[in-house]
């Protein structure tokens, strides 16, 4: 700002000048004695109060940064502040150990307490639905003095909404992880037994005089599936056991041991076939990832730029307070002049009406100015949420940093598109958007094809147990030859003899085994539905192109426009200091004129409520200037960088060990 000075000469001359013209009209109404008189004792005074009020009204350039006192019925509004620590940047980054917090109690050795938990669903209580008085009453009457960029810094770690932002790439990362879950090995098995008494309705059944037909089963199975990520092809393991006994006469193996072991394959061939075609599905999602990242980024960049708005949207308030403040203080004063003015009787009350009516209009600007500000200190003190002591209402903030109207600005319209167009995290999430939506065609594409599935399976079997002998059919043996026993028609044994672990070697010799090899064709005769999906992904892939280059037309003007209003705020800065320079120089020059009588209280009041709005455009130009290079690095994307708060795409690609092969 200009800064002023107002000599003594000047002031001397135009005083002398005013007294005379004013002695010449008077003269004509024939009072010189009169007149002689209070030309004397003006001459006498007007040096001396011109003298004193150009070394109390001096024009610096600068608002006072002192806040003048309230009006009698306002509440206290400067803050005690003390400067807080130095603050480090946060780290917003989002890798994809993040998710460990969220991710407790689930593994193997956790299950036995989650089962415990399951049976207690009401024993936890979330603390936000318990509302207590003694805390909602709890304030933290500190204050602390902060830069801006210590408030974003502590804003940034402190405020939920940032939070909220973060947790959706972790919900992203999880997705991921949901789709490499499909080639996750799947483990079965199944132990069972039972038996069975069923009455004996025919001798054959058990050739004894038993009334009752006893069988008994045991079963251990064990499975294993798994989908490749090479080919898509389900691979299958069975391993299935029984052990079977019962009284009937023409169980040749009683007990016995049965092991059977099978290998499956069943692999598509057209639809849902291609190398690593199974894992598109992970790549969706790890796009899916990275553009959750750049929205993350995007609402990062808003937040900044939303603190540093209401930080200075304190600043604003606390300066047309002080404004404000200085003009109540000059109403109050020349009432109190014009009272005894008025008293004296060298004044007419209309003008001490008037003085009464701008001193109320001014108090009632300080009271709203106070709310204003009281307003914006609020709205700042939650966003910045500086709360070390867990209180309701967090710490009040009083902002450290004044707009600097003097910083030099070079910026160049081609650096800053550039700027945006690599930078702006919006753009990067919707170039994302494009290739997601271009693997989202290819999937649909692939799905237009008919379905031809390949199915084999071999397995071998076995068996073991004990071969009795037994007698059935009135002295025929089965399973063996009696020793005593010299009739034709003795049976031969069982060559199955032996217990579980001879059935499992057996297994081995690929004696018995059975073989399968199946293939299926589908395919609707319209392949109407898959081809509908198809269109649906090539609409979806070109509105994101038509999206993407609708934001960078939208980036383009926000550039322009940042740019713009920046230089247009540097030099509207300069104006209103100027204005304000030449609106304080008028005021006090007119002032001198009121001192002498040759202006009215009517004129003196609209130059001071000149001076009082060209100081108020003075404060708001400077403080649009600040917001005008918040708006520019916003729509650059250099927001972060600004203030050196680093942020980094990180890499969403897990590959798990069961997600290789």
């Amino acid at each position: 700002m200009v800064p002023a000075r107002v000599s003594m000469a000047s002031i001397g001359t135009g005083a002398a000048a005013g007294v005379t013209r004013r002695f010449k009209m008077l003269s004509k109404k024939c009072v010189w004695p009169a007149l002689l008189m209070i030309v004397l004792t003006l001459g006498a005074w007007c040096p001396a109060t011109a003298q004193e009020n150009s070394e109390s009204l001096k024009v610096t350039g600068s608002l006072p940064k002192n806040p003048l006192p309230p009006p009698a019925t306002s509440g206290q509004i400067p803050l005690n502040a003390t400067p807080i620590e130095p603050q480090s940047s946060p780290n917003l980054n989002v890798p994809n150990s993040g998710t460990a917090p969220f991710e407790h109690m689930d593994s193997v050795a956790s299950l036995p307490q989650i089962f415990t938990r399951q049976w207690s669903l009401t024993s936890e209580v979330p603390p936000e639905s318990l509302i207590s008085e003694r805390y909602i009453r709890s304030v933290d009457q500190e204050a602390r003095a902060l830069t801006l960029k210590e408030a974003i810094y502590i804003a940034l770690r402190n405020n939920p909404n940032v939070a909220v932002a973060t947790l959706n790439p972790l919900a992203s990362i999880e997705s991921i992880r949901v789709a490499n879950g499909n080639f996750d090995p799947n483990t079965a098995a199944q132990i069972d037994t039972g038996k069975t008494v069923v009455p004996v309705t025919s001798i054959f059944q058990t050739g004894t005089s038993t009334t009752s037909a006893v069988s008994k089963l045991y079963d251990w199975n064990f499975g294993l599936n798994k989908v490749s990520s090479y080919t898509n092809g389900t691979f299958g393991v069975t391993f299935n056991n029984n052990r079977s006994s019962s009284n009937s006469s023409f169980s040749g193996v009683n007990p016995s041991y049965t092991p059977n072991l099978t290998l499956s394959l069943s692999q598509p061939l057209l639809q849902s076939f291609g190398w690593r075609f199974a894992t598109i599905s992970v790549r969706i999602a790890e796009s899916n990832q990275k553009v959750a990242q750049w929205t993350y980024g995007q609402t990062l960049q808003d937040f900044v730029q939303r603190i540093g708005n209401e930080y200075w949207g304190v600043v604003l308030n606390e300066e047309l307070l002080e404004v404000a403040r200085a003009a109540l203080r000059f109403n109050e004063e020349l009432v109190r002049e014009n009272t005894i003015s008025v008293k004296v009787g060298t004044l007419a009350p209309l003008d001490l009406q008037e003085a009464q009516s701008a001193e109320a209009t001014a108090a009632a600007n300080v009271y709203t100015a106070e709310a204003q500000l009281k307003n914006s200190r609020a709205q700042l003190r939650q966003d910045v949420m500086l709360n070390p002591k867990e209180m309701f209402i967090p710490q009040e903030i009083e902002p450290a940093t004044r707009p600097n109207p003097t910083e030099q600005v070079a910026e160049s319209e081609e650096r800053a598109l550039e700027m945006a167009v690599q930078y702006r995290p919006s753009l990067s999430g919707l170039r994302e958007s494009i290739r997601n939506a271009l693997l989202q065609v290819k999937f649909s594409e692939n799905q237009t094809l008919p379905t031809l599935n390949l199915g084999t399976q071999f397995g071998l079997s076995s068996t073991a147990g004990t071969t009795p002998c037994t007698t059935v059919l009135g002295g025929i043996h089965g399973n063996c030859t009696p020793s005593n026993s010299t009739t034709p028609n003795s049976g031969a044994e069982l060559p199955f003899s032996g217990f579980y672990g001879d059935a499992l070697n057996r297994l081995w010799q690929f004696s018995w085994y059975n073989y399968a090899a199946v293939l299926t064709f589908q395919m609707p005769l319209d392949n109407a539905v898959p081809r509908a999906q198809l269109a649906q992904a090539r609409i979806l892939y070109e509105q994101s192109r038509m999206q993407y280059r609708a934001a960078l037309s939208q980036a383009v003007v926000d550039v322009e426009t940042g740019i713009a209003d920046l230089y247009a705020d540097v030099k509207r800065a300069q104006a209103t200091a100027q204005a304000t320079y030449y609106a304080r120089q008028a005021l006090h020059d007119e002032e001198v004129r009121f001192r002498v009588g040759m202006a009215t209280t009517h004129d003196l009041l609209q130059f001071q409520e000149e001076q009082v709005q060209a100081e108020g455009n003075q404060v708001q130009a400077e403080v649009d200037l600040e917001n005008a290079r918040l708006a520019l690095w916003h729509a650059e994307g250099t927001l972060l960088q600004a203030f050196q708060i680093d942020f980094q795409l990180q890499d969403p690609r897990e590959t798990p060990w069961f997600a290789t092969f």
